[in-house]
């Protein structure tokens, strides 16, 4: 079984290799490549699942050179369960992404460049979870970057290379930040191995430990997004292609919780920085819900509930305990799950309607009934309502918080209960507004062009240069190909009368490459298909709540007994 360890991250790469290779030929081909590699990953990291379980952590050595020498990947329970969400999670998405293509007539630039992009991101994400190295991590997270550069700026538009700058400086801040961390530790260690650091480190003077748990704490709240360090997010994200966007809200700052969870577990265990991230944790559930409840853009609103909602995860960390430690695994698996969902819901709304204002909105109800419903549950497991996975993760932390007993600790179970609150007080408002109230006047109507930024009608002033939009609507985008109906806006928002130019066009949203799209009632099947997909296996969670609470005890547990992973990395003599 230990050859399996390094699948999740070779074959993604090899596939991009090939994709690269073949350019925008052999469509379909490149197609089945994408979602065949992805399905392959995704079951492979379920079989690692069970054994880990079963067996405790796998090992394998890059080139066989053993540890501490050579680069080690481990799959333990953290890891593999962490794997299997986000396999399924890039594997939806990737289908989604691929029917978005299709339905806008943009295959040849996603299969050429999107797609492997979005293949080396995966690749990056799964190195981040399954290495047992330092240094490897900074490299796994260089590569999920790499790729995550490119999608997030692809199509070129201003908004996007704008965002995409904001996201690259703060990226690149953090790199640096993580060598001068690596650099230091093996100044005082003489090793990146992690298991071997978790040795070495115990008797270093204090305040060396100190310093080096600091500096590596930066970096990784950076990542994930942690108040003071969370900015960047809330402008960056929604401006991304909208597959994009939710694979970003699922996966990317879960791999930062992820190396604080490892970081605070394996190497510093009881370290002296628990009460710092109780009060980073108490800011960040905080501050980003009050940012939620004062947007009128879903996924403005999105993005800062995605803030929020890290603190939960900080919040077990902090605790240091097994309960709390088991609730930050449950509540990060229930994060990735319903917050990509949420975001993929948010494309399919701009891609009906042209925005994702809630100014604008109205009507959705019925307007577009299954969206609603797909937005509906999602949003409520989002805030906790029980039974759901919310509620149960929520409960968890709760629980494990009480049990803490100290003034800190229920000061953040206060925070988090209140921020639940706020968390239902800002879905509610956007379901009321955006799908209970009446449609106003300038919801653009079905097969009205939405154009992008650098669509060739903005440069030459004219309504009647063809685009993507004017042609005969893709089998299964549900375009009708005609304008002039309802609904047809100005760029400001303002009505078109029939006879004025441009009738027929709104200004707004983008596809995948940055052109203009034309609005639809019926979505690509596999759009839907994708989507409702994540919204069942978030449901699953609650249906598997028994099971799944007992193995983040169990992961908790070996989490914090450390041995088990020491022992498998370097040998069961250590």
């Amino acid at each position: 079984m230990e050859s399996l360890v390094p699948v999740p991250v070779v074959l993604p790469l090899l596939a991009a290799a090939l994709k690269l290779a073949i350019g925008g030929r052999l469509r379909r081909t490149q197609a089945f490549i994408s979602v065949g590699t992805l399905a392959v990953v995704l079951a492979v990291s379920l079989a690692l699942l069970v054994a880990a379980d079963r067996q405790g952590p796998l090992v394998t050595n890059a080139g066989g050179w053993p540890a501490p020498f050579g680069i080690s990947l481990v799959a333990d329970r953290l890891a593999t369960v962490m794997l299997t969400v986000s396999s399924a999670v890039t594997l939806c998405v990737m289908v989604f992404s691929q029917a978005q293509a299709y339905a806008d007539q943009e295959q040849a630039a996603p299969l050429a460049i999107f797609h492997p992009a979005y293949l080396i991101m995966s690749a990056g994400v799964s190195d981040a979870f399954l290495t047992g190295d330092l240094f490897n991590l900074f490299v796994a997270f260089e590569m999920l970057l790499s790729g995550s550069y490119v999608l997030l700026t692809f199509g070129g538009t201003e908004s996007r290379v704008r965002a995409g700058a904001t996201y690259a400086v703060v990226a690149l801040v953090s790199s640096m930040l993580f060598l001068v961390a690596i650099a230091v530790t093996y100044g005082a260690t003489g090793t990146v191995s992690m298991a071997q650091l978790a040795e070495r480190f115990t008797p270093l003077p204090g305040s060396v430990r100190l310093l080096v748990e600091l500096t590596l704490l930066l970096v990784f709240v950076v990542k994930a997004a942690v108040f003071p360090m969370s900015g960047w997010l809330p402008d960056s994200y929604p401006t991304a292609p909208a597959p994009a966007t939710a694979l970003f809200a699922g996966l990317l700052t879960k791999v930062g919780v992820y190396s604080i969870i490892r970081l605070e577990a394996l190497l510093f265990p009881g370290g002296p920085v628990g009460g710092l991230l109780m009060w980073a944790a108490l800011a960040t559930m905080l501050l980003g819900v009050l940012g939620a409840a004062a947007q009128t853009d879903i996924k403005r609103m999105l993005s800062f509930t995605l803030v929020s909602h890290i603190g939960y995860m900080v919040f077990g960390v902090a605790l240091f305990s097994i309960g709390g430690m088991a609730g930050a695994v449950l509540y990060t698996v229930h994060h990735i799950t319903v917050q990509t969902s949420l975001f993929l819901v948010a494309g399919m709304i701009e891609r009906r309607t042209g925005t994702t204002s809630v100014d604008r909105l109205g009507g959705l109800l019925g307007l577009a009934p299954l969206i609603s419903v797909l937005f509906f549950v999602p949003a409520m497991n989002l805030a906790g309502i029980p039974p759901m996975s919310g509620f149960l993760g929520k409960l968890a932390l709760v629980r494990a918080g009480v049990a803490d007993g100290s003034p800190m600790a229920l000061t953040l179970v206060a925070g988090g209960l209140v921020t639940s609150l706020l968390t239902l007080y800002a879905v509610a408002m956007t379901w009321n507004r955006a799908f209970w109230r009446t449609p106003p006047p300038d919801v653009a109507g079905a097969g009205t062009v939405l154009e992008g930024e650098e669509s060739p009608e903005d440069e030459e002033g004219s309504a009647g240069a063809e685009g993507p939009g004017d042609a005969e609507s893709p089998e299964g985008a549900g375009g009708s190909g005609e304008h002039g109906g309802p609904g047809e806006t100005h760029g400001s928002g303002e009505p078109r009368g029939p006879g004025e130019p441009g009738a027929g066009r709104a200004r707004g949203t983008e596809g995948i490459t940055g052109r203009e799209i034309v609005t639809s009632v019926r979505m690509p099947p596999p759009m839907i298909g994708a989507t409702a997909a994540l919204v069942a296996l978030g449901l699953s969670y609650t249906v598997l709540a028994g099971p799944l609470s007992a193995f983040t005890v169990r992961t908790a547990a070996e989490l914090l007994a450390r041995r088990p992973y020491i022992s498998a990395v370097l040998g069961s003599g250590r």
